[in-house]
Order: C-alpha cells, then structure tokens, then sequence
C-alpha cells in the first residue's frame, strides 16, 4: 500500500491539473474577450448538455463553431497570437488550470493505492452473469475475487471470449467501464482492494472528505 498521508500532501502542494484546449477541426480561429486569470466554466446541467463558456470560435468554409471549456478553471495561458490566423486540428488554443475536486483527488488516490486489472486489448467488456448478478443486487464491493478467477466477458469483432482476472485477492472496490462501451488497451476495468487493506481506504475517504477544501 502506499503511503496515503504522504500522497495527499503531493496533492495539496499541486491541487489542480492543466488541460490543454486544442482546435477539433481545420479553421480560422477567433478568440472570445479572454485573458490569463479569467475564471470560466465547463458544461452545466444535470447530463452536462449546456456547453461551457466560450474560449473562441473556429470558422471553417463559412460554418463557425464554438471551443468551450472542458472544465471548470483559471485560464493560465491564450495563444493570441493565432487570432485570425488558420490553424491546423490539434493547435493548441488554451491551456486552462483546473482546481481538483474532493471526488478527483479521492479518484486518483484510489487509481495508485488499489490494483487496476487493464483490458488486454480493445473491445467491450462484461462482468460474467455470477459476478453481475451480485454487483446489480447489491454492489460490486460484494464480489471477492482472486488470481485466475473467470470475471468477464471480452466482446469483439463479433466474438466473445472469457477473460480471467490476474492480481491479488480482494473485493471490487471501483468499476471503471461501462457496458457496450469500446475500451482502449491499457484502460483500467476494476480496482481491486486486499481485504486487510479496506480500512485504509476507509480512512483516505474520511480524510478526503473532511481535509479537501474546494475553491
């Protein structure tokens, strides 16, 4: 395990993370009244079907669209030097500094502290009916498995084959897909917790959830 204490003060000294906000598209790009210290947000809404505050607009065989913002944030830098100018898909636009929340910090601690079993390959994934049935009825901390067990089912191309867990004996702590989703390789499917490890979960949370101050 690592040490939680530790990890959150390297948080707290580096509490946000940067988003570079980059063209979609070929255009010429034209840049809202904004500067470095603004404050903008990401999209809003229950489902997030308002779009952020506008950073610029990109206008490509007379069909404007807007860039917003991903996040919530602190403009840190704008590219004004391309206002006007074509750009390619891909520019960098904007970069904006994102302040953590209390469910990304407790996110990124659990994504280094619990042991994440990663899609081989890309494909969608299932968890097979047992494990499913127990997750749906109840949660997927009731699902202990252990190093060979069969726990999923990797659907592609039109096949589905079985896929056996490999990694320490624990229960589910985190779900990390979601069905008829496409994975890439590499993507985290669950995190895994040892059972004498839970109660330093336990306590991380607690101290997420009382320590982290939001801005």
């Amino acid at each position: 395990m690592l040490n939680i204490s530790q990890l959150l003060d390297e948080i707290k000294a580096s509490p946000y993370r940067e988003i570079v906000v980059v063209a979609p598209h070929t255009g010429k790009i034209t840049f809202a009244e904004i500067a470095p210290g603004d404050r903008v947000h990401g999209p809003q809404g229950q489902w997030k079907e308002l779009p952020g505050d506008r950073l610029a607009t990109l206008e490509r065989e007379r069909n404007p669209k807007p860039v917003c913002a991903p996040e919530n944030g602190e403009i840190s830098l704008v590219h004004k030097e391309l206002n006007g100018c074509f750009v390619e898909a891909g520019t960098p636009l904007v970069v904006l500094r994102h302040m953590l929340t209390r469910d990304e910090v407790q996110r990124t601690i659990l994504q280094k502290t619990l042991h994440l079993f990663l899609a081989p390959e890309r494909a969608k994934y299932y968890f097979t009916p047992e494990a499913d049935k127990k997750i749906r009825s109840s949660d997927a901390h009731s699902v202990t498995v252990r190093d060979g067990m069969e726990l999923f089912i990797m659907s592609r191309m039109k096949r589905e084959v079985p896929l056996h867990y490999t990694g320490p004996d624990g229960v589910i702590y985190e779900v990390y897909f979601k069905y008829n989703e496409n994975l890439d390789a590499g993507a985290p499917l669950i995190g895994v917790c040892p059972q004498a490890h839970l109660h330093v979960i336990h306590d991380m949370i607690i101290r997420v959830q009382t320590e982290w101050t939001e801005t």
